[in-house]
């Protein structure tokens, strides 16, 4: 976890000499939600190359993620509004990305507002296991200790959104274990390595760019599981 800046920082720099992905996108917005303790910031370049690729990027504009304040389902009341203006606005389906936590709020909305969404992509992020997370302490901090990590509630998060669900993961990842951030696969929910990738650096890693920019170029009704080899 103490080398994880540095990652964080090599897997931006490849990100920045390497080629980005093709701009296959066909305008359909996506909502990116960052991890705990960052903001919009943290997501910016990858929502820029998310615009470059074709599609419209979008911030979850909510501040600095501390976390659910108190109930989780009237705190997502908040963010189901942004995903809903999204959706009215654009007449389309919105895709979700999440990286670290906001990826367990990612896939919450789409099970609340399936018809809105369009499929989740989550980075990183250990939503079948929390407690594994070194920051869990640090999310407890954060919102005042309100979180409420009852076994009603873990079981309720590990399971998989109703739409097209991708789990992007790291077996090197220093702040969540990696087992808890994999789902449970179907034909609409597949869970895929990136080799080397720290946790902090999930949201520049230039194959996680080109994963996240291929999956979400998929038609619209037309999800396939990625050829992982």
């Amino acid at each position: 976890m103490a080398l994880e800046p540095w990652r964080a920082a090599l897997d931006y720099a490849s990100s920045v000499v390497a080629r980005g992905p093709a701009p296959t996108g066909d305008g359909h917005c996506v909502l990116v939600l960052p991890g705990l303790a960052t903001g919009d910031w943290s997501t910016l370049p990858l929502r820029r190359v998310l615009n470059r690729a074709g599609f419209c990027s979008n911030e979850w504009g909510m501040g600095i993620n501390r976390g659910p304040d108190g109930d989780l389902d009237e705190w997502l009341s908040r963010l189901e509004a942004r995903l809903m203006d999204l959706h009215r606005r654009s007449e389309r389906r919105v895709s979700l990305v999440g990286w670290s936590l906001g990826g367990i709020y990612a896939r919450e909305l789409a099970k609340r507002t399936p018809e809105l969404v369009r499929q989740v992509i989550t980075l990183g992020s250990p939503f079948g296991d929390l407690q594994a997370s070194r920051v869990s302490g640090v999310f407890r901090w954060l919102n005042g200790g309100k979180a409420q990590l009852t076994p009603r509630l873990q079981h309720r998060l590990r399971e998989n959104p109703p739409v097209p669900t991708t789990a992007i993961y790291s077996r090197t990842d220093g702040v969540v274990g990696w087992q808890g951030c994999m789902l449970k696969e179907s034909p609409r929910a597949q869970n895929i390595e990136v080799s080397r990738a720290s946790h902090c650096g999930l949201g520049v890693h230039p194959e996680v760019l080109r994963i996240v920019a291929e999956r979400l170029s998929q038609p619209e009704g037309q999800w396939k599981r990625a050829t992982v080899t």
